[in-house]
């Protein structure tokens, strides 16, 4: 596991920041933080089942970067663990958050 801010690839997206997330399903306790891959680690209680997960991680990630569930939009075909996330706001106070939660792990 590799963790700090030059781990984490971001980019800017239409209103906002695009990066990649690392999901992990079938955790204990959903979490967001660190980086794996240059990703930021996302773990979820749900099953990755029925897109179960994939809400999971949008309410977490939403919950973590203090925005709305519907600014946080995975990349359609968002298949596997690792998934391209765009998350829609203020980006520069995203970016911060991000820094923040990819330093936590």
């Amino acid at each position: 596991m590799t963790s700090g801010i030059q781990a984490l690839e971001m980019s800017p997206a239409r209103d906002g920041v695009a990066f990649w997330i690392h999901v992990t399903p079938r955790s204990r306790r959903p979490r967001v933080g660190g980086t794996h891959d240059g990703a930021l680690r996302v773990q979820v209680d749900a099953p990755p089942v029925e897109g179960r997960a994939n809400a999971a991680c949008r309410r977490a990630l939403a919950q973590a970067l203090g925005v709305p569930a519907s600014a946080v939009e995975l990349d359609a075909g968002a298949k596997g663990r690792r998934k391209r996330v765009r998350v829609s706001g203020d980006a520069r106070a995203v970016e911060t958050r991000l820094r923040d939660l990819a330093e936590a792990g």
